[in-house]
């Protein structure tokens, strides 16, 4: 999946994805999509929830050999 840019979040443990990924999109603009890339299997779940809590848009994940690539669409 294309991104507009991308978000290391490898080796950050709960909450620290979510709070840089809040912080990332704060800099994005409508439509642009975001690659979180994360090692914490809690991102996972985390990721989706905030999507939804924010009303922007989780078109899903990658996997990887190390990490999960996340994508989500501001909305």
């Amino acid at each position: 999946m294309q991104a507009d840019a991308v978000l290391n979040a490898k080796g950050l443990l709960c909450p620290m994805p979510i709070v840089k990924l809040s912080q990332k999109m704060k800099t994005m603009t409508p439509g642009q999509v975001l690659e979180v890339q994360a090692d914490d299997k809690g991102a996972a779940v985390d990721i989706p929830a905030w999507c939804q809590k924010t009303g922007n848009i989780f078109l899903g994940s990658e996997p990887g050999n190390s990490y999960t690539s996340y994508f989500v669409k501001k909305s």
